[in-house]
């Protein structure tokens, strides 16, 4: 790994300023020490889970899956978008400053904050909310989860082309970062959390000659998560 000393800090500092407070404001500010950053969002987000489902509607209304979402989702937001530009400008170590929310590009990551009702949650539960909010959207989506006793678990989806329907997707299954302590996060999982970072992402990229896009970095989660097929809940 080649995460500086100063960028797992600022890791650790940004875990300890999700303890509470301003959820959207401090996942993106979470997000951005590990790496990702953009302006890319969409304008005047309430958090409103209903509103959020309905911006983003499901090809099969009202599933169970949706209800309990619903049920137990206390607020919802779409952070921002991460494409090609934001890429390829933190590989060249500049800000890229856009705002513009880019629906129909499909070659691009979105980032999703989640507060949820409950102190925990079992693997499968977080499984299911997050292909809940993928199956909605054309773009991968990474999910940043908070419960009611600010624990923190990172989700994201792994997807597949259709074999019969080129314009959709199958959803397989979930790597989960469970249960982060953002006050005393354990040395595990903030390791773990510097390896996802973008900058360990635009190495790998560079090592094994993959192009620093959206084509690059979903193949550098490919791997990463094909290999070590994660679901991490450390406990002291």
């Amino acid at each position: 790994m080649t995460i500086t000393d100063a960028g797992m800090e600022a890791i650790r500092s940004a875990l300890a300023a999700m303890d509470g407070g301003d959820f959207p404001t401090r996942a993106a500010a979470m997000l951005a020490a590990m790496g990702y950053n953009s302006a890319r969002t969409l304008p005047e987000q309430s958090g409103d889970v209903a509103a959020f489902l309905t911006r983003f509607p499901a090809a099969n209304p009202d599933t169970q899956s949706e209800q309990a979402f619903h049920g137990n989702a206390k607020s919802a937001w779409l952070l921002f978008q991460l494409t090609d530009t934001e890429i390829e400008a933190s590989a060249q170590g500049i800000l890229f400053d856009s705002s513009l929310f880019a629906e129909s590009n499909v070659q691009s990551f979105l980032f999703v904050a989640v507060d949820v009702e409950n102190a925990w949650y079992p693997r499968g539960q977080y499984a299911a909310f997050t292909r809940e909010i993928n199956k909605r959207l054309s773009q991968p989506a990474v999910v940043l989860f908070r419960t009611a006793s600010s624990l923190l678990t990172l989700a994201f989806v792994h997807r597949r082309p259709h074999k019969r329907d080129d314009s959709r997707d199958v959803l397989g299954s979930v790597s989960l970062v469970r249960e982060i302590d953002p006050a005393d996060p354990h040395r595990a999982h903030l390791d773990i959390l510097a390896e996802l970072s973008l900058g360990e992402r635009l190495v790998w990229m560079e090592q094994n000659h993959k192009q620093r896009n959206f084509d690059g970095l979903l193949a550098r989660v490919s791997a990463y998560e094909h290999c070590h097929c994660f679901c991490f809940r450390l406990s002291r």
